[in-house]
């Protein structure tokens, strides 16, 4: 049996058994936290050569210098000419849609110019421009995210980022040809076998051979999480992620089978990810249960999917769906399914969600490869007041402000007496220099 939780929305002591269910502790382990300061202290002062020290020491990989731990545009081209056939045509078609849905995203400078009164003549907009260079973090060796290369780099790219450097680490040398052909396909410039706190430092600082970027994007290991946590504010990141979740709202419609799977879809990613059904039928959860139970020992990673049910999982029932979507609220989950008839109905009653998969032919995985939305979410509640990562993401934006000489008279009086308000007397006679007299 697996020892899933399974309560009430109408159990006495339902808001403390919700709020044991989403505790997450998100402390920081100290010696990793110590241990990374010190790699990203060594790697500000020494450059290359620390890079080079840790990619030996951690990943068994020697070379003479960092340039020998680039790879050449052809090696990645060759990866990806290279695929079996089956694996090129669903890279490109998930590539495909990814770029179209983001194309969407783009902001575009605007400004206006007020024509009238004193104040005529007063321009005010704003400019949006790319970042200049950015980094791309992507766990390397066996693991193989073609996925996050794809959701990572083709915004980026879509917003025009000017270069764009990613950094994989390769354990004993081993390189994965589907992260490498992802990086073909998304445009990806640079690519260098280097991994771990010691790829962020050259990163976020920059050596002679990496160039310092702008931001930093990507998952990565605890490690790789502590070093993007150290470094903000010299670069910007992308998000500190928790572990992976989702939360199903069904109404009892669907095929159990199908809602066991999609639990199943996240909890297999660690043993502390997070999988929710929440259903006002109570006969139906106990169909689930019954599901998650004859499918669990087919799966590969059934020993994760086991211990992140039993540790973070659970099985609620609830009142009706206009209870379902209040907690789903509360939850504020990375990824909601709407598995229910007439969908679309209850979208407007959701308003904090990382993605939102609408209806019952919409499965959570889609959106991990190829639906088009971007699968980098907010987790932990941070839906709240966070959102996917998209476009927007690798786009600033600068304020445009120019004001005539008729109207700086105007809003210099403004401006002076909020600016004496605050004790600021130069900014009021900054102000005020620009006041032509009323004589």
């Amino acid at each position: 049996m697996i020892a899933v939780q399974r309560f009430s929305s109408t159990d006495a002591d339902f808001a403390q058994k919700l709020a044991a269910l989403r505790a997450f502790d998100a402390a920081q382990d100290v010696a990793i936290d110590q241990a990374v300061a010190a790699i990203l202290i060594d790697v500000k002062e020494r450059g290359d050569a620390a890079v080079l020290e840790y990619t030996r020491r951690f990943d068994r990989v020697c070379a003479s210098s960092l340039a020998e731990l680039e790879l050449p545009r052809e090696a990645l081209e060759q990866a990806l000419e290279t695929l079996p056939e089956l694996q090129r045509t669903a890279l490109e078609a998930a590539a495909r849609r990814i770029r179209d849905y983001h194309r969407r995203q783009l902001q575009q400078s605007w400004q206006y110019e007020e024509t009238e009164g004193a104040l005529a003549g007063t321009l005010l907009g704003q400019k949006v421009t790319p970042l200049d260079r950015v980094g791309l973090y992507v766990p390397g060796g066996k693991a193989a995210y073609p996925s996050s290369v794809l959701m990572n780099a083709l915004p980026a790219k879509v917003a025009g980022v000017g270069e764009l450097i990613m950094v994989v680490p390769t354990p004993d040398g081993e390189r994965n040809p589907l992260v490498l052909a992802a990086a073909a396909t998304a445009g990806v410039d640079r690519v260098f076998c280097v991994g771990g706190a010691q790829a962020v430092g050259a990163l976020a600082y920059g050596t002679r051979t990496i160039s310092r970027v702008d931001k930093i994007v990507g998952p990565g290991n605890a490690y790789v999480a502590a070093a993007k946590r150290r470094v903000f504010g010299v670069v910007g990141i992308d998000l500190l992620a928790g572990p992976s979740e989702i939360l199903v709202v069904c109404d009892g419609g669907t095929d159990p089978d199908w809602l066991a799977m999609d639990l199943f879809s996240q909890a297999e990613h660690d043993e502390l990810a997070q999988a929710i059904l929440l259903c006002p039928d109570a006969a139906y959860v106990e169909r689930v249960a019954r599901s998650l139970e004859r499918l669990l020992p087919a799966m590969p990673r059934r020993d994760i999917i086991r211990a992140a049910l039993e540790k973070r999982g659970a099985l609620i029932t609830v009142r009706d769906l206009d209870e379902a979507c209040d907690i789903a609220n509360r939850i504020a989950p990375e990824h909601l399914e709407l598995s229910v008839a007439d969908a679309e109905r209850w979208i407007d009653r959701i308003h904090h969600a990382g993605a939102i998969f609408i209806g019952r032919w919409t499965s959570e995985a889609l959106g991990d490869y190829c639906a088009g939305p971007n699968h980098v979410l907010p987790t932990s509640g941070g839906a709240r007041f966070s959102s996917p990562l998209g476009v927007y993401d690798f786009q600033k934006r600068s304020s445009l402000i120019r004001v005539s000489r008729q109207a700086a008279g105007t809003l210099g009086r403004v401006a002076s007496v909020l600016a004496m308000g605050e004790g600021l007397a130069a900014h009021a006679r900054s102000a005020e220099y620009r006041i032509e007299s009323d004589d």
